[in-house]
């Protein structure tokens, strides 16, 4: 099994069109067929299917494809532990939620990119249940998740510290006039909710259903800035850290709610694969998100 075979057929599968990948490493349209049909052989088991005009992986290239990335990557690592010093430089790749990115992590990266102007970060976006498959991959160097804890087996990880999470409502709503709220008080209402497998969301959805209480209706927002402009409007009531409304709470524009129903606050995170080399550029960064930096 060669290199260039893995690499064809990593980027095979994402274009999963023979000219475009051909275009994608620099070859021709028949090496990429003969290369994939020798890898095929190899393994014994068909890795595409032709279906007229369409290319698709089968299930055993679904299987292959991770361990081909995490092969290649590997083989990036290496090239870079013989090439590099210990002088961060380079890219780092990191996945992080939207309300992470952009109000947490502004001033950290300001104060890191000014102190290793050698590195150049890349952000990816990431589905809370897909994180450890995309660091497994080696599609991201290190990822920041927000849950109560960040143990997998296959992952080491270093808390940032704990987010705060409010249940909140448009200003004069008649919920924020109570002395206490509680899960059952939120029975029939309309929630403006981030989309599923959100860890905060995953807190309050427990919360409900130990209570007994279910929602009125649920709308789903894969963006908090929307989510934030709805509740303003008076469309419902929503569940946010409260670093995204700070803005807003300040100004009079919403109200927190007092809950009184099991603690949402939740732990931030930031995790990497054990197996990882962790390179100057991932440990300067690791060090830059400690607490107190």
């Amino acid at each position: 099994m060669e290199v260039r075979q893995l690499e064809i057929f990593r980027a095979l599968a994402g274009e999963l069109n023979f000219t475009r990948t051909a275009e994608r490493v620099n070859t021709v349209q028949s090496n990429v067929t003969a290369q994939i049909k020798a890898l095929e052989e190899e393994l014994g088991a068909k890795l595409f299917d032709r279906l007229a005009k369409s290319v698709v992986l089968t299930d055993a290239g679904r299987r292959f494809l991770p361990y081909a990335e995490r092969a290649l990557c590997t083989m990036d690592e290496g090239v870079r532990v013989v090439k590099s010093g210990s002088e961060p430089e380079g890219t780092l790749t990191i996945g992080a939620p939207e309300s992470v990115m952009t109000y947490r992590l502004p001033e950290v990266l300001r104060r890191f990119q000014k102190k290793y102007p050698k590195v150049e970060l890349q952000f990816r976006p990431y589905w809370d249940e897909s994180v450890v498959r995309e660091l497994e991959s080696g599609r991201l160097d290190v990822a920041i998740v927000m849950a109560h804890t960040a143990e997998w087996p296959q992952m080491k990880s270093q808390k940032m510290g704990v987010e705060p999470i409010l249940v909140l409502g448009e200003v004069g709503h008649p919920l924020a006039r109570q002395k206490a709220v509680r899960p059952e008080d939120l029975a029939g209402q309309t929630m403006l909710l981030t989309e599923a497998g959100c860890g905060y969301r995953r807190n309050f959805e427990r919360a409900m259903a130990e209570a007994n209480a279910k929602p009125g209706s649920v709308t789903e927002f894969s963006s908090v800035e929307a989510i934030k402009q709805c509740l303003v409007a008076g469309m419902g009531l929503g569940v946010l850290p409260e670093i995204v409304v700070a803005r807003e709470l300040a100004a009079g524009q919403l109200s927190a709610l007092r809950w009184a129903g099991p603690e949402l606050d939740i732990g931030i995170h930031v995790v990497w694969h054990k197996d990882k080399w962790v390179s100057p550029n991932i440990a300067a960064f690791l060090n830059a998100l400690k607490p107190g930096r």
